[in-house]
């Protein structure tokens, strides 16, 4: 008799587990087992869902708002979004020009499956988001990488760009402002690279603007604000999980070509039918309702992102940038490879690094390895103040234990 793990899918080997979520079980299990963690690991907002939303919600149950919707959302939500799209970003798309799903995660997975055939190309600027990966390969898909480092503020340039693109290039994945480096494309590299795919009809882009209410300097701008002429060939992902501090809710929104939203409802239908109709009430509510906690939440993690980041710098060993957008500093760990710890082990690369913080300091954070460069460290700092200074502090603490290797002191 077979095994059952014969029987699984070829197809998921040539995909890994979510490194974030491997790592945030273990701070888990360090938490179960007494150990007081902090988590600096996962991309979630620190707040609660705002209480105009969760009213919405509620009454949304009450009036039994409680039925199957259809696959692409229910009207309201989607003159919502629409609304939204001209009101913030200038940008006008009709009804069906919109399409909603079980979070924005869900609506680029849709995306890549329904464009991607075998051997076609998404271009993806490293450091990325891991899921942007393992969905090109689940479709059969190359996945692209573009190394985009510290120089260029870990942004694709047009210089790049131009050379990543081939006549198999099918889709160049945009995420500004990023996850996991916190930065923003400015207009002037939107244009840049705008005018290299006006060269190039064939690419379209995906716009990844889950953290457009995270920005904080100047507003933010995607590249359809730039360069209007791109429309007929951007699909655009947003969703109400940062913003709103919506995460378990499970609602993004996008909008692009009507054929392209086409296809994607067609593979809503046959896979999760629609998002949850109460979801869906609650998001149409933070879309048309209050919007002054936006301010208010921008202007918290500007406090919160610059405590971290002069905090981080006054570390021996840590390098990190000021914050520019999201809730994440990418911090550079690089001089703390080959360094010993206390028992005698010697770091050899960030995930030892942050194995290391994670154990002798309870500080969870996630190794840049999982965001395809290193070394760095993932720093999210949507956090109490109170917090951000003792993650710090044991930090620092850790990090002072450490000893020159042997070999380095030769060197020296």
């Amino acid at each position: 008799m077979s095994s059952l793990t014969e029987k699984l899918s070829s197809r998921l080997e040539a995909i890994t587990p979510s490194a974030i979520q491997v790592i945030a079980q273990t701070a888990r299990e360090l938490r179960s087992a007494g150990k007081d963690v902090i988590d600096l690991s996962i991309g979630e907002p620190g707040c609660n869902t705002p209480d105009h939303i969760k009213e919405a919600a509620k009454a949304a149950i009450d009036n039994n708002i409680t039925k199957y919707t259809p696959a692409n959302g229910v009207p309201d939500l989607r003159k919502a979004i629409q609304d939204k799209f001209k009101r913030e970003n200038n940008l006008d798309y009709d009804l069906d020009e919109i399409t909603v799903g079980v979070g924005a995660k869900q609506l680029l997975f849709n995306a890549i499956l329904a464009t991607i055939d075998q051997g076609d190309e998404v271009i993806i600027p490293a450091p990325y988001w891991p899921s942007y990966i393992d969905m090109t390969v689940l479709a059969d898909g190359i996945a692209k990488t573009v190394i985009c480092t510290c120089e260029s503020n870990f942004k694709l340039t047009a210089k790049k760009l131009e050379s990543a693109i081939t006549a198999n290039t099918k889709w160049l994945l945009l995420n500004s402002p990023s996850n996991p480096t916190g930065e923003v494309y400015s207009d002037s590299e939107l244009k840049s690279l705008a005018k290299v795919l006006l060269q190039h009809p064939h690419v379209m882009i995906m716009s990844d603007d889950i953290y457009e209410h995270m920005i904080y300097g100047g507003s933010f701008h995607s590249i359809l604000n730039v360069e209007p002429e791109l429309k007929q060939r951007t699909l655009v992902i947003n969703g109400v999980s940062k913003a709103y501090a919506m995460t378990g809710w499970r609602l993004g929104y996008a909008a692009g070509p009507k054929p392209i939203i086409n296809a994607m409802n067609m593979l809503q239908q046959h896979s999760c039918s629609h998002p949850s109709s109460i979801s869906q009430v609650a998001a149409a509510e933070a879309l048309i309702g209050d919007q002054s906690t936006l301010l208010q939440r921008r202007t918290e993690l500007v406090k919160k992102g610059q405590l971290m980041s002069k905090l981080l710098n006054n570390i021996s060993g840590l390098n990190s940038p000021e914050p520019a957008g999201a809730f994440y500093l990418y911090v550079s760990c690089k001089h703390l490879i080959d360094r010993t710890t206390p028992d005698g082990k010697i770091l050899q690369s960030d995930i030892d690094v942050a194995e290391y913080l994670l154990r002798s300091a309870n500080v969870c954070t996630i190794p840049g390895t999982a965001f395809g460069l290193s070394p760095y460290l993932r720093i999210s700092y949507d956090t109490s103040s109170d917090l951000i200074k003792q993650s710090a502090s044991r930090i620092e603490k850790s990090i002072a234990t450490l000893k020159t290797s042997p070999i380095k002191k030769l060197i020296k």
